[in-house]
């Protein structure tokens, strides 16, 4: 017999790591980590335990083939799965091929789809890190060029992805008739068929995640895609009773959506949400008319995606507003996240955003402005990012047997 020992139950050998890589060690071993930073507690959602609370953020990578994950995937998240963060949420992973941001997008709307997915999911276990996905659909987004696409193609300031591009401008769909900007593809306006369409579509990809073996879901609401239109007034006009003024029908299709889910999915539930549309001017103007999205409004809707059992929000902004004015700066969303943590202080709550230094993010945490930090920008700058942050922080955690001695 081996003195190693191995992951049982996995398709190859992968050494196994005790504890899972990212876990803190205990005091018996570490004294230091008798008092672990709130970013290295364990956090259990729905009977999982996350074993830290560095989560990934998702970020597309617009590397699929025709929905289908290849082994840029694999080698991209596997990165991140074997070097201690909490949990890995993967990219905007479109419900239906028309909901796409770009051609080259992720996708699970056929079971083809589900192998190359499953083979990095049961990587991502191997390591001992959980792993979701954000089921998506980019509504009056979609059939866009990728961004180096577009900035390489040299045909002016056009987002559109034509026929020629791979790309479906004939078939984009939204909540109403209007286009994000003159830049981007003319949307049709939803009708209650094509509601029922994207929602049984979105019920078929939960299906598949159970299949894949996926640790949890999150519910794309935010970044001016579908959901997020069908929110704002900004981009919502219809007049029937999923739209116009009226916040209830704004919020009909996707907390619809969110319950059906809810009732398909026995694990964890994240939902990111866009908390303000950062357009000129106030949220509710004088004549008590909704003029935007903002926190007014997204604290309501959180109450009913809470009232529904969503477990968590991951809560950024912007998006849906061409002419958006963002304060950017380090932490410039984490007062969003404050708001409805403040607001509903028994639901857990994301924080996203410029967050780059590791007391930065125990700060955010320990102030109880949020419950778990998402990155992205700073973990493709350095995906080892949560053993530099366990060493700034005076903390001892498991890194992967294979770079232990760098981390010695």
């Amino acid at each position: 017999m081996p003195a190693y020992k191995v992951v049982p139950g996995a398709d190859q050998f992968y050494a196994l790591n005790e504890p899972a890589i990212g876990t803190a060690y205990p005091e018996s071993v570490y004294p230091q980590n008798a008092q672990l930073p709130t970013l290295f507690q364990p956090l259990t959602i729905k009977g999982t335990t996350f074993k830290n609370r560095i989560f990934v953020s998702p970020m597309c990578q617009y590397s699929s083939n025709n929905g289908y994950a290849t082994d840029w995937h694999l080698v991209h998240i596997g990165g991140y799965a074997t070097r201690g963060a909490g949990a890995i949420c993967m990219e905007a992973t479109s419900i239906v091929p028309e909901g796409r941001i770009s051609p080259e997008d992720a996708g699970l709307w056929e079971d083809g789809q589900i192998e190359p997915l499953r083979r990095i999911v049961n990587f991502s276990h191997a390591q001992g890190t959980l792993i979701g996905v954000q089921l998506s659909h980019a509504g009056r987004k979609a059939s866009t060029q990728a961004p180096w696409v577009h900035s390489g193609l040299g045909h002016g300031h056009s987002w559109v992805a034509s026929k020629e591009d791979n790309g479906w401008p004939d078939n984009v769909w939204g909540p109403s008739e209007l286009k994000f900007s003159e830049t981007y593809p003319q949307p049709k306006e939803m009708d209650e068929a094509h509601i029922q369409y994207v929602e049984d579509s979105w019920i078929e990809a939960v299906d598949r995640c159970k299949k894949i073996g996926f640790d949890f879901i999150e519910i794309h609401g935010a970044h001016g895609y579908l959901l997020h239109e069908f929110v704002s007034p900004l981009s919502n006009v219809r007049t029937d009773k999923y739209g116009g003024q009226p916040l209830e029908n704004r919020l009909r299709f996707p907390l619809r959506l969110a319950s059906r889910v809810r009732a398909a999915w026995d694990k964890p539930l994240f939902v990111r949400v866009s908390a303000t549309d950062w357009a000129q001017g106030p949220e509710k103007g004088e004549d008590d008319l909704w003029k935007q999205w903002g926190i007014e409004q997204t604290k309501i809707y959180v109450e009913e995606l809470k009232k529904i059992g969503v477990d968590l929000i991951d809560t950024s902004t912007g998006g849906n507003w061409v002419d958006q004015q963002i304060p950017v700066g380090p932490g410039y969303q984490v007062p969003f996240a404050h708001e409805l943590k403040k607001a509903y202080p028994d639901l857990l709550v994301g924080a996203v955003g410029m967050i780059t230094e590791p007391d930065q993010a125990e700060s955010i945490l320990k102030d109880g402005k949020a419950d778990v930090v998402f990155l992205a920008r700073e973990l493709i700058r350095d995906p080892h990012w949560p053993m530099v942050a366990a060493t700034k922080l005076g903390v001892a955690i498991k890194p992967a047997n294979q770079y232990e001695r760098g981390w010695s």
